[in-house]
């Protein structure tokens, strides 16, 4: 499936997979995929999704059969511990946030068949919280993008060129190479 063709189940699937790594609060009271576990935003508003769909991931084609196998788990998970899970929503989402992690830490565990799998569609949800790979760092801050406010990376001064004056070594260490463009770049 491509980007705006995803079935609502798989996106609450996955959103609740992202949620589990980087709890988030609701985004509304009816809000099944996010569990609510954590104040502020967190991987799912940090954009995990639209990572993840992102065709340079490599992941994007495979999206589909990550949410089937995750809910095959969840359904067999919950069968193994004798919970009865609500059928308005996907198996995985249906989990309260600590069967959710039980589940992603089995999954992610040394030994697991699956586990390079798992471990993958995690770096991503990390790395839409963590970085913001899939936009511009001063586009995100401008947005308020939680991971990276959290992290306190300030935006840029107004020329768009990041400086950091009270933490460098407060002299010039080595002369810039003659071709360098006025951006700092090389030419």
């Amino acid at each position: 499936m491509r980007p705006g063709n995803q079935s609502p189940e798989r996106t609450a699937t996955l959103e609740a997979f992202a949620d589990t790594l980087i709890p988030g609060e609701k985004r509304s009271p009816e809000d099944r995929a996010i569990a609510g576990a954590a104040a502020g935003g967190g991987a799912v508003a940090a954009g995990a999704i639209e990572l993840l769909e992102w065709p340079a991931t490599g992941v994007s084609d495979a999206l589909d059969d990550f949410a089937r196998d995750l809910n095959a788990h969840a359904r067999a998970y919950a069968a193994e511990h004798g919970l009865v899970l609500d059928a308005s929503a996907p198996p995985f989402v249906a989990l309260s946030f600590e069967h959710r992690t039980a589940l992603v830490e089995r999954l992610t565990a040394a030994g697991h068949p699956e586990r390079e799998l798992w471990v993958l569609l995690s770096i991503f949800s990390y790395m839409a919280f963590d970085s913001a790979a899939h936009l511009h760092t001063r586009d995100a801050l401008a947005a308020g993008h939680p991971g990276l406010t959290a992290m306190g990376l300030v935006p840029p001064d107004p020329d768009g060129l990041w400086r950091y004056p009270e933490n460098s070594y407060g002299r010039e260490l080595a002369s810039p190479h003659p071709a360098t463009t006025a951006s700092g770049s090389p030419a």
